[in-house]
């Protein structure tokens, strides 16, 4: 039945019947009218931030973690554009994202009226879609499209700008089912003649390998097990982009490892050797694919996304399947054991041992040392200490999150959430509170670098208001870890203002928001201090002090190919090289 109630009512009414039960957000004058009614409920669950970049990345460690979309609510003007960062870091990682953005009144729109912004505008660029809605008998419409839009097809960021008097005045509200949004229906089956070619090069390839990305993950649990079904049932070697860590175990026979810039030496060199790619759910973005005239040079590509976009935009592809990932899968295991479930047995099996043979370089090995603790070796013991737990991961952006990439092992989807895209430096903290939030009895640790984890450190109220037990592992090497690695690798060594000489005693900065704090730089005390974290139960500052000058291998140099990687033992010989260009 239609009812009729204001428009802030409306809005708190859509969330409910969404199945909203969180939402992330900053108070202002232009969203007043919906915190009055956020108020006077009990079913929706407000979250208040200290910052609203804050609040988008809250809301997308919520959705990363849950599969659910994330929601915020921030005032207009600063608000919203506070509000950018994050929205561009969802929309290039494909996080679904519900933002509410207040705005004056519809009669000073366009007068430059005190908190106006041209949010639909600012917001057109790193959102899916975005609407200005000037009538409140359309706000209840709008805003389950938004739903529907952000979390169908490939998922993204959505926002709806609210008007104050909009907000105000009474209009109809309409429920879900009454709202017609079939115009917005995206391919979700794959072309079976398509996956009937995709299964005949299965049947025949000599060196393939699975190159798997977040679409996995995004297309639910159901996708993370039919993936697994099909490399168990072929045989192949699967490797993944950050994005997707998790989606196949990381304990499974067939694993390589992370692929990319950072990646492993026997991931990358099977993707640049092999004679069947299948990407499924990854969009070959830069950091994977070194130079695009160079990539898997010699492979038959195949690509499995639901957003045509993505197809032959960076590789073209031999051949192309439209469709969501899990339905995509489904079929192909279909067809493939209808076939008789035939590969090329002899063929892999001898590609496997070539990639034992690359493995057994031992990319990820490093110097270790009794004084010093190493960052590699931090991670191994964060690795070994919570490996029997249910653990979820957030982190923020630069060295650490390569090595976390590296030495921390997923064997579930949805427990790795990170900034991949877009890089953002602070997403880690406030995404680990959102992670938190969803996830009450879970154990959830940020793995960060100290300049990173201040960009968004003023959370630490949020955490403290509302108990949110997060634990924070700083790699802390008071430098700005990638950049200097940067500058030492290729700018000869000049380290242009890539380390900080002003750092806060983090211990002592936790226990003025009531947290407990922790510091660590002896290599015999690691385990122990880490055991501190692990076993207290309220939010936690582990200041972790790490050799300052470690760089983070394997890599492969910008512009490079994948058979070009460096190792640590290479650093010396390529800085050499780059200085006499």
């Amino acid at each position: 039945m239609s009812r009729q109630m204001t428009g802030a009512k409306m809005v708190v009414q859509a969330l409910k019947d969404q199945g909203v039960e969180v939402i992330f957000g900053y108070p202002g004058g232009a969203v007043l009218p919906i915190y009055d009614e956020i108020f006077q409920q009990n079913d929706i669950r407000h979250i208040l931030v200290r910052h609203e970049q804050a609040a988008v990345h809250m809301a997308e460690g919520y959705a990363r973690s849950t599969g659910k979309p994330g929601v915020v609510l921030v005032t207009s003007g600063p608000g919203a554009t506070n509000a950018v960062t994050g929205l561009t870091d969802a929309l290039l990682d494909s996080i679904p994202l519900v933002v509410l953005s207040g705005q004056v009144p519809t009669f000073l729109i366009g007068t430059d009226g005190f908190q106006e912004a041209d949010t639909v505008g600012i917001t057109r660029p790193c959102t899916k879609h975005n609407w200005l809605v000037k009538e409140t008998e359309e706000l209840a419409a709008t805003l389950h499209e938004a739903f529907h839009v952000a979390t169908s097809g490939r998922p993204g960021p959505v926002l709806v700008d609210l008007p104050k008097d909009v907000q105000f005045a009474l209009g109809t509200y309409s429920e879900p089912k009454q709202v017609d949004v079939s115009h917005y229906a995206p391919k979700v089956k794959g072309d079976i003649e398509a996956i009937t070619k995709l299964v005949e090069l299965i049947e025949t390839a000599k060196k393939p390998v699975f190159y798997t990305g977040g679409g996995v993950i995004n297309s639910g649990t159901a996708a993370s097990q039919l993936l697994r079904e099909l490399v168990d049932g072929t045989d192949f070697p699967i490797t993944s982009t950050l994005m997707g860590l998790g989606a196949y175990p990381a304990s499974g026979k067939n694993w390589l490892g992370m692929l990319g810039m950072h990646g492993l030496y026997e991931a990358n060199l099977a993707m640049h050797d092999c004679d069947l790619m299948i990407n499924i759910g990854a969009r070959f973005d830069d950091r994977i694919t070194g130079r695009v005239a160079d990539f898997s040079p010699e492979s038959t590509k195949v690509h499995i996304d639901i957003d045509p976009s993505s197809i032959n935009k960076i590789i073209p592809v031999h051949l192309p399947i439209v469709g969501d990932v899990g339905h995509v899968l489904e079929d192909v295991l279909k067809v493939w054991k209808a076939r008789g479930r035939k590969t090329n047995k002899e063929a892999v099996a001898a590609w496997h041992k070539q990639v034992d043979e690359w493995r057994a370089v031992r990319c990820l090995a490093y110097t270790g040392s009794e004084k010093t603790i190493k960052p590699q070796y931090a991670l191994e013991r964060l690795q070994a200490l919570t490996a029997d737990r249910d653990r979820y991961i957030t982190t923020e952006v630069g060295q650490h999150q390569m090595w976390a990439a590296q030495y921390l092992h997923f064997d579930k989807p949805n427990r790795w959430m990170t900034s991949g895209g877009l890089g953002t430096m602070g997403y880690g903290f406030p995404a680990s509170i959102g992670v938190q939030i969803a996830h009450p009895e879970a154990l959830v640790i940020n793995v960060a670098g100290e300049a990173s984890w201040l960009m968004n450190m003023q959370e630490m109220g949020t955490a403290s208001q509302f108990r949110v037990p997060v634990k924070q592992f700083i790699l802390n090497n008071e430098r700005l870890g990638m950049v200097r690695q940067w500058q030492e690798l290729l700018h000869g060594e000049r380290y242009s203002s890539s380390w900080s000489e002003s750092l806060p005693d983090f211990v002592k900065l936790a226990e003025a928001f009531g947290w407990k704090g922790i510091v660590c730089d002896n290599p015999a005390d690691l385990d122990d201090a880490i055991m501190e974290m692990l076993n207290h139960d309220g939010p936690v500052l582990f200041d972790c002090l790490v050799e300052k000058h470690e760089n983070c291998f394997p890599m492969i140099p910008s512009g490079k190919p994948h058979n070009e990687m460096l190792l640590a033992a290479d650093a010396q010989a390529f800085k050499e090289g780059a200085a006499l260009v």
